[in-house]
């Protein structure tokens, strides 16, 4: 097998040119796309609620409309396997499907915004399960369209723009929402009508991404695809896209097999115990993912708490939240994306690892110091920073681990429900063990909680992973049972 070539050092003024590039800009409105919707589903959507008087335990069964952003992998390959008629012969495969998803958005805010939480909350909350799931699906055609449209130079600068944007897009749909509807009551229109015309100005911002489709235009790799689907039957396609979606990231080759070829054994045992080694690998990878992460779900599931238990104000905390913790997050994100481009991939792991897992020593000084805003403000900050560092190169990871543009958005998709796992279940005892060992120690064993990650990080790169998913394709037949 060909050595690794090596990666050339990017320099500063390269680092910041690249947020420049036409493609790196298309994603960076995109995100802000992929984030406006968010909020007018969960928290833009529970002030209203509350607002118009909903009891409290219908209001948090609101929670589970989020239920499309947990399962969008289960239509992600309708999306990789099927065609939009007509639209996809004019833009292409991707910005077709681009398209009808933020239709899509549009035609389901608007639905939302005439319905009333007081007169019919069924209703209600089912039309703002649709604006989920038409967001969800944006989402799965923003991420596909990234990784497949940008080189691996740009992926870290373009996920970077993303997150910053969504961030915005959120921001824009939570703060600026409730900005909008108190600016129609204060000209005179009535509470309902108010949230009625905030929620149709949240639908017309939708246009901004649509102007980006138009002016984006379709990754190469769309080509291979369609070569790849000529002539099948659509059903026999789907069922096709989704195995081969599984069995591609299952088999592919993780690590550099020759350390495990042992001399004498017959080609037919060498193809077993290849095909052994890489099962384990993939499986190996899964808990990488899942993991990576965990330090910062199993904190960030106590933050509120802990700063409201120690003797801080709710509005002292959402200030610093939306105020400092927002620009360091944005700050943060684009640090990660000049930090992913700037080394090597697993270098960049260990630097986002170590980084988000010190952070939360930040909230153990703050645990020992009490209700002190300055102390807040630094670990706030600091948490922010240091887990936008991680998540943008966490995520260009997962894009280098997407390498097919047959499989792109289901194998995303998958991924990114398997990193919510952490957020979502393994997190859940966060306030028992709170609870027994107090706050300052809690947020010990939280930094404490990276050593698994960092641990099969250790392995995966020793085993050669990394420097796998970085080389250049092999050339045809390069690639033996043992390379």
């Amino acid at each position: 097998m060909t050595a690794a070539p090596a990666r050339p050092r990017a320099s500063f003024g390269e680092a910041l040119a690249v947020y420049l590039r036409p493609r790196v800009l298309i994603v960076l409105f995109l995100g802000f796309s992929g984030g406006l919707p968010f909020a007018l589903s969960g928290a833009t959507l529970l002030v209203w609620a509350t607002e118009r008087g909903l009891d409290l335990k219908t209001i948090g069964l609101f929670a589970a409309i989020g239920t499309p952003y947990t399962i969008k992998w289960l239509w992600a390959p309708l999306i990789d396997a099927l065609d939009v008629p007509v639209l996809s012969r004019l833009l292409g495969r991707r910005r077709s499907w681009l398209l009808v998803s933020q239709l899509a958005l549009i035609a389901t805010i608007v639905h939302l915004a005439f319905r009333d939480p007081a007169v019919a909350p069924g209703a209600f909350a089912l039309a703002a399960l649709l604006v989920a799931t038409a967001s969800a699906t944006q989402d799965i055609l923003i991420d596909a369209f990234r990784i497949e449209s940008l080189p691996e130079s740009e992926q870290a600068a373009g996920m970077a723009s993303y997150v910053a944007a969504y961030r915005i897009g959120m921001l824009a749909s939570g703060a600026g929402a409730l900005f909008i509807v108190t600016g129609f009551e204060k000209i005179g229109y009535a509470r309902p009508e108010a949230w009625t015309g905030g929620y149709l100005v949240m639908a017309a911002l939708v246009l901004v991404g649509i102007a980006t489709t138009f002016l984006a235009t379709e990754p190469a790799q769309s080509a291979v695809a369609k070569a790849a689907h000529a002539g099948d039957n659509p059903v026999w396609r789907v069922l096709k896209t989704a195995w081969r979606a599984l069995a591609q990231f299952l088999f592919r080759q993780h690590v550099r097999l020759r350390s495990f070829a042992r001399p004498g054994r017959s080609r037919q045992s060498r193809r077993v115990r290849a095909l052994l080694v890489r099962l384990f690998f993939a499986w190996v990878v899964l808990w990488f993912v899942v993991l990576f992460k965990f330090t910062d779900a199993l904190s960030g599931t106590m933050t509120g708490p802990f700063v409201i238990k120690i003797g801080f104000t709710r509005e002292e905390y959402a200030a610093i939240v939306k105020g400092l913790g927002l620009a360091a997050t944005l700050i943060g994100g684009f640090a990660g994306g000049f930090v992913a481009r700037a080394f090597p991939l697993a270098t960049s792991l260990w630097i986002g690892g170590i980084l988000q897992a010190v952070a939360n020593l930040g909230f153990s000084w703050q645990a020992t110091v009490g209700a002190d805003i300055t102390a807040l403000s630094i670990a706030i900050t600091l948490e922010n920073f240091t887990s936008a560092i991680g998540t943008v190169i966490f995520v260009a990871y997962l894009s280098a681990l997407c390498n097919s543009p047959l499989h792109t958005a289901t194998q995303y998709a998958l991924l990114t429900a398997l990193a919510a796992v952490g957020r979502t279940y393994l997190s859940l005892g966060g306030g028992y063990i709170a609870e027994a060992t107090g706050w300052p120690w809690f947020f010990a064993l939280c930094a404490a909680a990276a050593i698994p990650s960092l641990m099969l990080l250790a392995w995966l790169q020793h085993r050669g992973h990394f420097a796998l998913l970085e080389r250049r394709p092999a050339a045809p037949g390069e690639a033996e049972v043992f390379d």
